[in-house]
Parts: structure tokens; sequence; C-alpha cells
């Protein structure tokens, strides 16, 4: 079964940046819808990015529009999010998901998850 693996987190000063990534083991979800999450500590996880299988469309949490920018290669079979200007509430483990369906921002729908990144921005 393909796997989602993501890396790129770490600890990283108000105002910073990071990308972080997500590698397939194979081709699988190139044709998938791929998403961002993030969960803080204590709280629910919560939709952050997505972007069709083509990179055509891209939807994202409001409050993270203008700072962070999700992306994909197809040929590597990567998905990028590159997060600027960071801030302490953005604060959590950042996960990547695959999902069949169109773009969205439900939890539901992504089927496949990789296991996590960290990212911890201080003030």
């Amino acid at each position: 079964q393909a796997q989602l693996v993501e890396s790129g987190g770490g600890l990283v000063q108000a105002g910073g940046s990071l990308r972080l990534s997500c590698a397939a083991s194979d081709s699988t979800f190139s044709r998938y819808a791929m998403g961002w999450f993030r969960q803080a500590p204590g709280k629910e996880r919560e939709f952050v990015a997505a972007i069709t299988w083509n990179g055509v469309s891209i939807y994202y949490k409001d409050s993270v529009k203008g700072r962070f920018t999700i992306s994909r290669d197809n040929t590597k079979n990567t998905v990028y999010l590159q997060m600027n200007s960071l801030k302490p509430e953005d604060t959590a483990d950042y996960y990547c998901a695959a999902s069949r369906t169109a773009l969205t921002s439900s939890i539901a729908s992504y089927g496949y998850w990789g296991q996590g990144t960290q990212v911890t921005v201080s003030s």
C-alpha cells in the first residue's frame, strides 16, 4: 500500500519560514487531491490547504492565506507546504493526506494519511 511521509518540520522563531514536504512511496496519489492538515495540542485536527491532482485549483484556510503556499510535483510524487511569516498559533503537528474526491477541506474525504511532522513556532 502506498504511503505518505512528511518531513521538514522543526522549531522556528515567529516570522520565520519552513517548507514541509510530503513524499508518496509511489505514483498512486498522482491523480488524487492532496491536503495539509494540522493538529495543535488539545485541539481537533483542522484543514490548512488542499490542491487538485493537476495543481489547477487550490484552497486555503483563511488564517493562512497569503502566508502558506501549497504545491505539488507529480514527477517526484511530492506535495509541499511553504510556510512564511509563521506565528506561534501555527504550532501544531502537520499532516498530509490524499483524497479521491474533488478539492475539499473535509477530513472525512481523505482516506490516506501520513504520520505527521511537528512544527513549533516560538514567540
